[in-house]
């Protein structure tokens, strides 16, 4: 069965499509607050799943952290009016410190190819 990766840097490939399943890379985003985070991130996510054929539709998983659990309920606001209601994936939530202090949160998505 044939890999294939793109946007590889040298640590990282931020999509690789196994068969048909498709995973990418911690997606962060960008802004001074969670809800502006996410926005950003859940449009990077769009944006990947896009460039190999696929949409939010088929996400299988998602795990989602937190660097601060009490801001949850911004970040839901965000993932609810974006994710497709017909097609919620199985979701995990955590409150984790991130690699860089500045982001407030990150998910991690596993999808299908449709």
């Amino acid at each position: 069965m044939t890999v294939t990766r793109t946007e590889l840097s040298g640590r990282m490939s931020q999509t690789v499509v196994h068969g048909d399943t498709i995973y990418l890379a911690g997606q962060v985003g960008e802004g001074g607050d969670v809800t502006a985070q996410t926005h950003h991130m859940l449009s990077e996510v769009d944006r990947l799943l896009d460039s190999v054929g696929s949409s939010k539709s088929n996400i299988l998983s998602a795990t989602i952290w937190l660097a601060d659990i009490a801001r949850v309920d911004d970040m839901n606001t965000v993932w609810d009016a974006w994710i497709d209601p017909a097609n919620p994936p199985a979701r995990a939530c955590v409150e984790s410190a991130l690699v860089t202090p500045g982001y407030l949160v990150e998910v991690m998505i596993i999808a299908a190819k449709p």
